[in-house]
């Protein structure tokens, strides 16, 4: 096998694929990325058994073959070598020369007979996405992570629910750890066709690789088929193959903030106001105490270790006086999700969660239980 690629194409693909080929798996082939010819170019394959990648990139092939190199140190030679275009052949018993007349390395492969099958799924029943309004649903679930090594697949899954109205067609995704919920949508185009299945559940960590490839302007391709996701644009295809299990049925719960107190605040006052309050906060110390008063907020904060601390704000609240305790970084990652200046801050009692939207922008809502100490 032996050809010349352009440096820039080869070495953005390998650096969005770290993430894959740097998991650990059972084999410790997937450690490596598959390179084979194709008409007019190569295909770069990567998998970690759970999640596979697949894309094709123009290059001037001299020999036809396939090879599997390491993932990490081939992305190290691309993003570090001193000319645009780079020669890679391999000669015999799996090395493989990479360079040009000035640089040239000798690396070892491993056999490409023994990289996994990338899973072939026809007929896909695709629909479109705008890529950034995607990447920024992504972004805004898989910040909830479950802890330890949590199997429940509602844990370490985001839920896919494709929701059809009888006025509109929604995408939403919906995260939890069992302390927090955070839910981002999108309105879509009446003249997109989403499947009639309810909704899956796709890995979360899964979901971040896909977010690396979602870092242009334009449409992807999405859809789900035996038991996988899918997602194809520009030549690359992504696919995660989906988790088994039941999704809590979160709609009731978004439904309970009809019946709360709704508080407005400025989003950069509140969120400093929780950094300085999360400040004296440790592994054991973690809740905050917020005091809602008439037309007053005190949080206080204290840490037998440290000290204490407590700020008061005004705010426009007349209900009944309400104390519960929060984890001040929910709060400050949801903050951090929230668009709009203004926010929205939904609470109905100390022992109800409490919900943050946006005042105007009402596509992301995060869903926080207050804590017991």
């Amino acid at each position: 096998m032996k050809f010349t690629v352009n440096r820039n194409d080869i070495q953005n693909v390998m650096a969005r694929i770290q993430g894959l080929t740097s998991r650990k798996s059972n084999l410790a082939i997937t450690s490596s990325v598959l390179i084979q010819t194709a008409e007019n170019g190569i295909k770069i394959t990567a998998t970690d058994l759970e999640t596979g990648f697949e894309g094709f990139y123009m290059a001037d092939v001299e020999k036809e073959g396939k090879l599997a190199i390491n993932s990490k140190k081939f992305y190290e030679i691309t993003r570090d070598f001193p000319n645009e275009t780079i020669l890679i052949n391999e000669i015999q018993n799996h090395w493989i020369e990479i360079g040009n007349k000035n640089v040239e390395y000798h690396i070892v492969g491993m056999d490409s007979e023994e990289f996994p099958n990338f899973p072939v799924i026809e007929n896909v029943p695709f629909f479109e996405m705008d890529a950034v309004i995607l990447k920024k649903m992504i972004e805004k679930t898989v910040i909830i992570t479950g802890a330890g090594d949590e199997k429940r697949a509602h844990i370490i899954g985001v839920y896919f629910d494709i929701i059809h109205n009888d006025d509109e067609k929604i995408i939403r995704l919906v995260s939890t750890d069992g302390n927090r919920m955070s839910t981002a949508e999108c309105i879509m185009d009446d003249v997109v066709e989403l499947p009639d299945e309810r909704g899956f559940i796709i890995p979360k960590k899964g979901l971040v690789e896909l977010g690396k490839f979602m870092d242009y302007q334009g449409r992807v391709k999405v859809g789900f088929k035996e038991n996988h996701f899918v997602m194809q644009k520009d030549g690359e295809t992504l696919v995660i193959r989906l988790l088994d299990g039941a999704f809590p049925k979160y709609q009731d719960i978004i439904k309970s903030k009809e019946q709360g107190n709704v508080i407005h605040f400025n989003k950069q006052s509140l969120l400093m106001m929780l950094k300085r309050m999360s400040i004296l906060s440790s592994e054991d110390y973690r809740g905050v105490v917020f005091n809602f008063l008439a037309d007053k907020l005190l949080i206080h904060s204290a840490n037998p270790d440290i000290g204490e601390s407590k700020e008061e704000m005004e705010i426009e609240y007349k209900g009944n006086p309400i104390e519960a305790v929060f984890n001040p970084r929910y709060f400050i990652e949801s903050l951090n999700c929230i668009e709009n200046e203004t926010i929205d801050l939904n609470i109905i009692n100390e022992e109800k969660p409490c919900y943050l939207e946006g005042s105007e922008n009402k596509n992301y809502l995060s869903i926080i239980m207050p804590m017991r100490l």
